[in-house]
């Protein structure tokens, strides 16, 4: 049985739609993030699910109990709905120590104060906080701030935990520590997430299970591989990772083999056929990702493999790859090489990728 059950979920904010038919579950112990860029309803929705909010269509569950319903003219305020709640900017009291900040919702619970030390002391030891209760809030590292407040948020027990762009004030090297971070408490614990995000690699390090937003509706619900390696619209093909877009016009089928002309590039692609590909719109478009590019001077390659001549444009050297735009015809491709494939502007090259690497998606 879903922890929430989202049903058809619509907001207006002066005659703007903000979410628009929304729908979703999520599972015991799953975590789930909404994705999407700014603007796209991601926030709006989790503050529906929380109460902050109230939907003008559509249900809300939480443990199968009714929380939002405007046909059933059901709303239970955020305080009576068994979650906790992570802001962005981690809202700890700041005249509090680390003991105090996690205690305070106990307190507004009139846990009896026995109580309350055990919980606050069993919590801080999970999150690796034992040694800072004494500590005030403004004493510590941001990723320390955000460990505090999670664990405030655990610390009444919630059926599932919101948390909205928590690791967005924190410099990179430290929210690429935290998404690690979080992911392994958010195992250990085993409470059910929904969590929100603009960025496409926390979202893939941290869901079990992805829900793409734009324009307050759904694109597509997966796992991270399937959001990366079979997207379904053109949306989240460009949102989520670089992709290269090409247009094709399907000429034949050979066998598991589906043959198209690039529109741009003027050159014979190969990719995979799939079930139903066939039938199709003639005119349709598919991707490569730039990771499945490779650049060589071989002009020559097996039959069973796409290889096209370009010319490079640019070239740029980060350390653990080298990013390249690459001219063929009217098409511009953008690879991603292995730090010792170097090419200068101006090189001819050749352009290798795999049938398999070519996704088709529905224009």
């Amino acid at each position: 049985m879903p922890i929430v059950s989202a049903r058809h979920l619509k907001k207006v904010f002066q005659q703007t739609l903000a979410v628009d038919d929304v729908s979703f579950d999520v599972e015991p112990g799953e975590f789930v993030t909404l994705l999407g860029p700014s603007g796209c309803g991601k926030t709006t929705t989790l503050r529906l699910i929380a109460g902050l909010e109230e939907c003008d269509f559509g249900e809300i569950h939480l443990n199968n109990r009714l929380v939002n319903s405007p046909a059933a003219k059901v709303y239970v305020p955020p305080e009576k709905r068994a979650i906790g709640m992570v802001f962005q900017s981690y809202a700890i009291w700041p005249h509090m120590n680390v003991f105090e900040n996690v205690a305070f919702p106990l307190r507004l619970r009139h846990v009896p104060k026995a109580t309350i030390k055990e919980k606050v002391n069993d919590i801080l030891k999970l999150f690796d906080l034992h040694e800072l209760g004494p500590r005030l809030a403004t004493k510590l590292s941001g990723g320390q701030q955000q460990r505090v407040a999670i664990a405030r948020a655990l610390a009444v027990e919630p059926s599932v935990l919101l948390m909205d762009e928590p690791l967005s004030n924190l410099d990179a090297k430290l929210r690429e520590r935290m998404r690690v971070e979080l992911r392994s408490l958010q195992r250990r614990t085993g409470i059910s997430t929904l969590y929100v995000t603009h960025d496409q690699a926390e979202a893939m390090i941290l869901s079990d299970r992805i829900i793409v937003m734009n324009k307050g509706k759904i694109e597509q619900i997966g796992s991270p591989e399937e959001i990366y390696q079979k997207p379904l619209t053109r949306f989240v093909t460009d949102f989520v990772g670089g992709s290269n877009i090409i247009q094709l016009e399907v000429t034949a089928t050979e066998g598991p083999l589906l043959r198209a002309n690039s529109v741009q590039s003027h050159q014979q692609l190969l990719c995979e056929s799939s079930p139903g590909a066939v039938d199709m719109q003639r005119s349709r478009m598919a991707l490569v990702r730039p990771e499945n590019i490779r650049l060589s001077t071989q002009k020559s390659a097996p039959e069973d493999m796409n290889i096209w001549p370009g010319r490079v444009e640019s070239m740029l050297y980060v350390g653990d790859s080298r990013e390249y735009d690459v001219k063929v015809g009217e098409l511009l491709l953008h690879a991603r090489t292995p730090p010792d494939v170097v090419f200068q502007k101006g090189d001819s090259v050749a352009v290798h990728f795999a049938p398999k690497d070519v996704i088709l998606i529905e224009t």
